[in-house]
């Protein structure tokens, strides 16, 4: 009996203040055959949309690819504006492997989606995480340099030529990531001030290029519309960073500022141990098996 495979992909498009719009974009994922939609979230200063489904590899490459094309057709990056880093439309799409499914075969799988948005829609990829073909590209922010602005004004040196297409973005929708990787944690902490400065800072000392923890990326970000700043991280491998860990050192930094941490929130799903894990730590819990969750008992 073959086993059953099952693909996650989480595409995040560079639109989250026209909700009418991302409304659009998404239907794309609900009308495709053997796709399940799980979630989508809409961040305002961000302005950006992190969608997350599931289904077989030749399903979830459709939906990706419907995706794209609506985003293409309804986001003008020359009009964007937005706190998060980006170079196109439809900014990253990740396959990440879940069953019956290779990392090698998510990789491959992206690779061949990302040579389809090019030919069918001229809109030039990147090739990112394990589906990279050049070293420098396994890391997405080594591509996202200078964002879209940048990227628009370097394309054609030799560097940064996309894996697919002409050196030179698509005129409204930009360029394209597309890659394979393990499930991260897209968690934010919020801090009780205006100060950008010190959200900057503090991202700095955790995040793995400044010296901080490893498989952690991070930036400072200001919310406008709360009149606050948060640490925007990505958790790549919460197994060997887990989330308390980020928190209480984040909470420790920002004390030296005399700012309060108001609040924190995770960006799509979390892998449910990771959450495990979080309160493990903090309840102290001696001896401590998944089993003993209810819900992990009766599945």
């Amino acid at each position: 009996m073959t086993e059953k495979q099952i693909v996650q992909c989480v595409p995040n498009i560079s639109e989250g203040r026209r909700l009418d719009v991302v409304e659009k974009i998404v239907d794309q994922v609900r009308q495709t055959d053997g796709v399940q939609l799980l979630d989508y979230s809409s961040d305002y200063d961000h302005n950006r949309t992190v969608i997350t489904y599931v289904g077989d590899l030749a399903d979830v490459q459709e939906a990706s690819f419907r995706l794209t094309q609506e985003a293409v057709r309804l986001i003008n990056m020359e009009e964007h504006q937005g706190a998060h880093p980006r170079i196109g439309a439809v900014d990253v799409i990740p396959f990440i492997p879940i069953e019956g499914i290779t990392m090698q075969e998510c990789a491959e799988g992206a690779a061949v989606l990302a040579e389809r948005i090019y030919q069918e829609l001229g809109v030039p990829t990147y090739l990112y995480g394990e589906a990279a073909r050049k070293p420098a590209r396994k890391n997405l922010s080594n591509i996202r340099k200078g964002n879209y602005e940048g990227l628009k004004e370097s394309i054609h040196e030799e560097a940064r030529h996309p894996d697919f297409g002409e050196p030179r973005l698509h005129e409204t929708a930009g360029a394209t990531v597309v890659g394979a990787r393990m499930p991260l944690v897209a968690f934010n902490v919020n801090l009780g001030t205006s100060k950008k400065e010190i959200a900057d800072a503090i991202a700095r000392s955790v995040r793995e290029r400044n010296g901080g923890f490893k498989n952690v990326k991070g930036m400072g970000v200001v919310l406008e519309e709360r009149g606050e700043v948060q640490v925007s991280m990505n958790l790549e491998n919460y197994k060997t960073t887990p989330i308390y860990r980020v928190l209480e050192t984040i909470r420790r930094e920002a004390a030296r500022y005399g700012v309060p941490v108001v609040g924190t929130e995770l960006i799509g799903l979390v892998p449910q141990q990771a959450l495990i894990d979080v309160a493990a730590w903090y309840l102290q819990l001696e001896e401590f098996d998944s089993d003993q969750v209810l819900e992990n008992r009766l599945r």
